[in-house]
């Protein structure tokens, strides 16, 4: 008996795939269903809501020797591409609790399918010998992150031959935001990888979502997306965001009509104030049809609005005359706006400006398009800061934060994405990379149940040092996290990562079937440090949080922040910038130095222990806020992307190490205030 067949109907034609191995279905259903087996330099599928009539499917059946059946004949596994709705949902869900009962053997054959694969390369050999023993695999291939693998990037990079890394032939490198660490990093990309990521991301948020709101398929989705230009690397290999790549591929081309209100050539516009303007525009003319509303992620939403407010106005004008502003020059959103731009609508017009010139904009994406069901942007981990701006711009429409992903990977999904902001959690996809976990556990938070221990340890370096290490504990595989344990992932991959720390930090929420669901904590390596301590960026927010809390009952939002260690003081002190806007306006709010003083304050004595003693003893200065003018952090995102960040992948950085980008926050400062009383130690 086959272990896997897979027939793909294209029309008249079938298409019979050869047997392969249980995780091998997973990796290459969407080859088979576009009739490639996944030739380098291709147009592959994107991350588009699935479209919605039937012409082709793909069916899956699996009959596993190693494990117990994934899928069996008689619950075959239907990828219909092209199917009504409650089919995808029906699919999506039959594949979710497929991949969650039975996590544990996917897990095992997916690490050894990726040990056979590319044991060989010149990166495992000299750990592993030209074994693939699991076993051997854990005791002698090192836990690492970027930086010990950078030289091999930059030698594919460079033209050397992608097998030192990974066997699997190489279709492009794709470039991360940049914004965490302050560099891109560079990951290789294979087209079945990037199939493999495509499949599962068209056909599992759509049919979770669908669960939760129904009749989806009778309306579009007003997404704002950005794609970058193409890079060259020196030995001529293509380098862009994985984003850039998926929506760049003909088949989101000829998709997007029927899915989305922006025409394609709008999205490749690479002025990004023509291309944001013009998807407005599309969206406002098609405001009926509209029933979600998103962007990738939530800060991304957030300054789209704000450039609603600048142009609304002659959006209004362009609908009024059917003309489309002279400014616009790009030929490609020319030529697809007069396809859609094609007469006066002046009760349009009225309609919009009607809700637009109204004093207050809370809810304006309710009231523009007033048939949305929900908007859907990434608001965790360092974008939950946009959550309250967003809550006010939606008017109750529920915020949905679909998946978890990233350079590395197409991890994650949300399983209740109606779930309050705060309550979300991810379930980790086992077909998606073999996973490992370093239970976290920091060395300062025990001296900080025991104060008298940190008498007189400052001036070794050492010791400032040991006060941060974590302690050396093994990892532990998916199946064996706790329950509340946080945890550093680790990820392996067929793309070249053994072993890699991605950076992110999870907390295990609870679980589905057997596989479980984390909560987003933090990003490692998000740190503010002036002598021994280490603030990340879970401290760092909770800090904000809770100074915040003295000033919103005024009805102050905050609206972005960064930070940064001033070491150039004497002594050094944190510096927190703040953009703060008044709830219902736009406007710089009136500054009263004595409330920001106590925020200041109030952000000290939510730091740690090792903090506030530090800042008692005056190793530290008080902490800063810097208070900021509207549009400053506009600015500093122009910044990054100046520099090669993709617009669709920015988040803002919530520690800032580049002289450059302080330059750009120091321009926006309107008034600087400090703690004027140290924190208590206790």
């Amino acid at each position: 008996m086959r272990d896997l067949i897979t027939v793909a109907h294209r029309g008249d034609a079938e298409v019979d795939a050869k047997p392969c191995g249980v995780m091998s279905a997973y990796r290459d259903v969407a080859a088979v269903v576009t009739g490639s087996m996944g030739v380098p330099g291709r147009d592959t599928l994107s991350p588009v809501r699935l479209p919605l009539s039937l012409s082709k499917f793909a069916t899956v059946l699996v009959h596993s020797h190693c494990c117990p059946p994934l899928l069996s004949s008689s619950s075959s596994l239907f990828f219909d591409l092209m199917a009504p709705n409650d089919g995808i949902i029906e699919t999506g869900w039959k594949m979710i609790e497929d991949l969650t009962t039975n996590a544990y053997q996917i897990q095992q054959q997916l690490l050894e399918e990726i040990l056979a694969q590319n044991v060989h390369t010149e990166y495992l050999d000299k750990f592993l010998n030209g074994s693939s023993d699991k076993k051997l695999f854990k005791e002698k291939v090192p836990i690492i992150n970027y930086e010990d693998i950078k030289t091999y990037m930059e030698k594919i990079a460079n033209g050397e031959p992608s097998d030192i890394l990974l066997a699997e032939p190489l279709l492009e490198l794709t470039l991360s935001s940049g914004t965490s660490g302050g560099k891109n990093k560079i990951m290789p990309m294979t087209a079945k990888e990037l199939d493999k990521r495509t499949i599962i991301r068209n056909t599992l948020p759509w049919s979770v979502i669908n669960k939760f709101a129904d009749g989806l398929e009778q309306g579009k989705g007003m997404y704002l997306f950005f794609v970058m230009p193409d890079m060259r690397t020196p030995s001529g290999l293509r380098a862009r965001p994985s984003l850039t790549s998926c929506l760049k591929s003909s088949y989101f081309q000829k998709q997007i009509s029927s899915v989305y209100t922006s025409p394609y050539a709008t999205i490749l516009c690479l002025d990004i104030n023509q291309s944001v303007y013009c998807q407005f525009l599309c969206g406002l003319l098609q405001r009926d049809e509209v029933l979600r509303v998103g962007a990738s992620f939530a800060n991304v939403l957030g300054r789209a609005i704000r450039f609603l407010k600048d142009y609304w106005r002659e959006l209004c004008t362009n609908i009024r005359t059917g003309q489309l502003s002279h400014w616009i020059t790009d030929p490609g959103c020319r030529n697809a706006l007069s396809l859609i731009l094609n007469k006066p609508n002046p009760q349009l017009a009225d309609s919009i400006e009607g809700t637009c010139s109204k004093k207050s904009w809370e809810g304006i994406i309710k009231e523009l398009w007033p048939r949305t069901k929900f908007v859907d942007v990434i608001i965790t981990g360092s974008m939950a800061q946009c959550i309250p701006t967003l809550e006010f711009y939606c008017g109750g429409l529920p915020l949905v934060s679909s998946y978890y992903a990233a350079s590395e990977g197409y991890l994650g999904i949300n399983l209740e994405p109606l779930s309050k902001p705060s309550n979300i959690s991810y379930t980790l996809l086992p077909n998606m990379a073999f996973y490992e976990f370093i239970p976290i556990k920091e060395n300062h938070q025990e001296l900080a149940d025991q104060p008298q221990h940190l008498e007189g340890v400052y001036d070794d370096q050492d010791c400032k040092e040991t006060l941060n290490k974590k302690e050396e504990i093994e990892p532990v595989e998916l199946m064996d996290v706790k329950l509340g344990q946080c945890y550093e992932i680790v990820v392996t991959t067929f793309t070249g990562l053994y072993r890699y720390k991605i950076g992110d930090i999870l907390m295990v929420s609870g679980f589905h079937n057997n596989a479980p669901q984390f909560r987003f904590m933090k990003r490692q390596g998000v740190r503010l440090s002036i002598d021994a301590e280490r603030t990340g960026e879970d401290g760092l927010w909770k800090a904000v949080t809770q100074a915040l809390l003295l000033i919103e009952p005024l009805g102050f939002i905050l609206t972005d922040y960064t930070s940064y260690a001033d070491t150039c003081s004497t002594p050094g002190h944190y510096v927190l910038f703040w953009e703060l806007k008044m709830k219902g306006s736009d406007d710089l709010p009136e500054i009263n130095p004595k409330i920001t003083e106590e925020c200041c304050y109030i952000a000290e004595e939510s730091l740690d222990y090792l903090y506030r003693v530090l800042r008692k003893d005056n190793r530290i200065g008080p902490l800063e806020i810097r208070v900021v003018k509207h549009g400053t952090f506009d600015a500093l995102m122009d910044f990054f992307i100046a520099k090669g960040t993709s617009v669709g992948q920015y988040k803002t950085p919530r520690c800032i190490k580049s002289e450059e980008a302080l330059k750009v926050m120091d321009a926006g400062v309107v008034g600087g205030y400090f703690s004027q009383k140290a924190p208590k130690q206790g």
